[in-house]
């Protein structure tokens, strides 16, 4: 098992690169919570089925259309439903919560589900200001993203557990924990989950860089920021004990459908979500009658097609297309793809035709 790379996955089929699964857990009008978690649950086997490489989940906080809020309660869960996948958060947003509670979290999942666990890190809240305070206990709305380079290293030392001698938090150890390898008696691996830092501007880059760490750049909502940031990453990367060389992957909203109408349809679902998310009228996310009813206003059509406009949508084929050319613009090592509709049964088939498009998993 010590020779498994754990960062580097394998492309399948004709996909240039590895594909991945990143599910916002999204709760669409006329359904609770309860079916989406285990919608994700069905995206997750189906993915692994298929060979997608791994699934995350992503930390948001006060929206109603989105079922994400704790990433290690939902990845303890999927870990119970898979075996091989990995699993991982994409991300957790650090800043929202004290690094020895992660190290804790993400060292149970480690215990769970062995060699299959990311630690995915942001900076961002996941939120609006106001959630955010409420998340960090604080006055000053900036306070613990401009600390993120020291909440990382701190998290590092509880996952390692090795803080130098004199320091505070020498005698404290994170449990699940390599400390119980050195312990007494001890049998208890001292593996622990790969860091991987997130972004959507140069910042997370140039950290991950400089730590030698894996960086995943979130395309599907910062796409003008993709190329720049990853040239960052890439320029000034430090090879580390982890990683020799850079290894990017970048987030891609994509679906695909039986025919192109199809795939509009669906997608316009996840546009109008997000338009009201943007003017501050976070919800469910509407159905795809909904979505064609709606009188979209001038201003309202120019954010959607900007919107739409970094979407890889239409059939099979198209996708399959869309996707090569955007691997081939950004050279990103593996394309984690998330798939924004209304229902579930439209996102689970996209994942299905995408790696039937490559010929892998026998996908349709």
């Amino acid at each position: 098992m010590d020779d498994v790379d754990e960062i580097r996955g394998t492309a399948q089929g004709s996909a240039p690169v590895p594909l991945s699964v990143l599910d916002l857990v999204t709760v669409g009008a006329g359904h609770t919570a309860s079916e989406a978690l285990a919608t994700g649950v069905r995206i997750a086997r189906t993915a692994e089925r298929l060979g997608y490489h791994r699934y995350w989940v992503a930390e948001h906080h006060s929206m109603p259309g989105i079922a994400s809020s704790s990433p290690a309660v939902i990845l303890s869960h999927l870990a119970a439903h898979t075996e091989r996948i990995r699993l991982g958060s994409g991300g957790v947003m650090l800043p929202n919560h004290a690094p020895l509670v992660i190290a804790e979290q993400f060292g149970t999942l480690e215990a769970l589900a062995p060699r299959r666990v990311d630690l995915g890190l942001g900076r961002a809240p996941g939120t609006d200001g106001a959630t955010a305070q409420a998340l960090r206990r604080t006055e000053r709305p900036g306070e613990g993203a401009d600390d993120f380079p020291a909440q990382v290293a701190e998290l590092a030392r509880f996952l390692d557990d090795d803080f130098p001698d004199g320091h505070p938090y020498r005698r404290i150890h994170a449990i699940p924990g390599p400390v119980q390898a050195t312990s007494p008696g001890g049998v208890q691996s001292p593996h622990r989950p790969p860091l991987w830092l997130l972004g959507s501007s140069g910042f997370s880059a140039q950290l991950a860089a400089m730590l030698g760490l894996p960086f995943a750049f979130a395309h599907h909502f910062a796409a003008q920021n993709t190329i720049p940031a990853l040239d960052l990453y890439r320029e000034n990367f430090r090879p580390s004990a982890v990683l020799d060389e850079p290894y990017a992957l970048i987030g891609v909203a994509a679906l695909a459908a039986d025919d192109e109408r199809e795939a509009r349809r669906q997608v316009m679902t996840g546009a109008l979500s997000m338009l009201r998310l943007r003017t501050g009228r976070p919800g469910l996310v509407p159905t795809p009658e909904e979505a064609e009813a709606h009188e979209w206003s001038p201003m309202e059509e120019e954010f959607v097609n900007g919107w739409l406009a970094n979407i890889v949508h239409g059939t099979p084929d198209a996708v399959r297309e869309g996707l090569n050319d955007l691997q081939k613009r950004t050279g990103a090592d593996e394309l984690m793809l998330t798939a924004n509709a209304h229902g579930g049964e439209a996102r689970l088939r996209s994942y299905e035709l995408i790696a039937g498009a490559y010929g892998f998993g026998g996908g349709e």
